[in-house]
């Protein structure tokens, strides 16, 4: 049997495998947030199994309708991936070139572990105890964001951030300044947002269609 043929069985849906599924060693990575880059943006997904054939995963919102994508891990590592399946918020892909599963587990990349950060661009309006300014976001995580602002603010400021009329979620989010590079700002919220939160988010932003039903 072809790889082709048996990265198929291995990720067919969770009912459509039977034994063939047990063919290759899995092992399971239990709440492992994870990053899907397609042409459509970037989604936050948490992987469930893999295999050294594929992975699946499972998202909060619809997969976006692409064929190829590329799954990024908090350390850094980018895998090339195709969609084989997919059904009630859960995916199964195959990996374009043999994989390190050790290493993929493992984390064992060159950059340290840090929370998924997406490459997320969207007007926001910055306000303070003696200012309002327009930014623009680029990029943002659980924790925090960085902008572009031509507001001067201070380390250590805190600042209300406010996106009306594109996300909900940001109607209103505290945080505090902790970097300043020229005019580009880096901040941490106060409240960070929930992974289900920031994953449905990122899909108000960027494919809202992906929440429907």
């Amino acid at each position: 049997m072809d790889k082709a043929a048996n990265s198929a069985k291995l990720h067919k849906g969770p009912d459509e495998g039977g034994a063939d599924q047990r063919a290759a060693p899995r092992f399971t990575l239990l709440i492992r947030a994870a990053k899907l880059v397609s042409a459509q943006g970037e989604f936050v997904c948490v992987i469930r199994d893999v295999s050294e054939t594929g992975v699946s995963v499972r998202l909060f919102h619809a997969l976006p309708s692409c064929q190829d994508f590329e799954l990024h891990m908090p350390a850094g590592t980018a895998y090339a991936i195709s969609r084989v399946w997919n059904r009630d918020n859960e995916a199964g892909f195959s990996f374009a070139e043999p994989v390190d599963i050790a290493r993929m587990i493992n984390e064992s990349g060159e950059y340290p572990k840090r929370g998924l950060r997406l490459g997320l661009c969207f007007p926001v309006m910055l306000t303070t105890l003696t200012q309002s300014c327009e930014a623009m976001v680029e990029n943002l995580s659980q924790q925090g964001a960085r902008f572009e602002c031509d507001g001067l603010l201070a380390i250590d400021q805190t600042v209300r951030i406010e996106a009306p009329g594109v996300s909900s979620a940001m109607r209103e989010v505290r945080a505090k300044v902790r970097w300043r590079r020229g005019q580009h700002y880096g901040v941490v919220f106060d409240d960070t947002f929930a992974l289900g939160d920031f994953a449905r988010l990122a899909a108000q932003l960027q494919a809202p269609a992906l929440l429907e039903g």
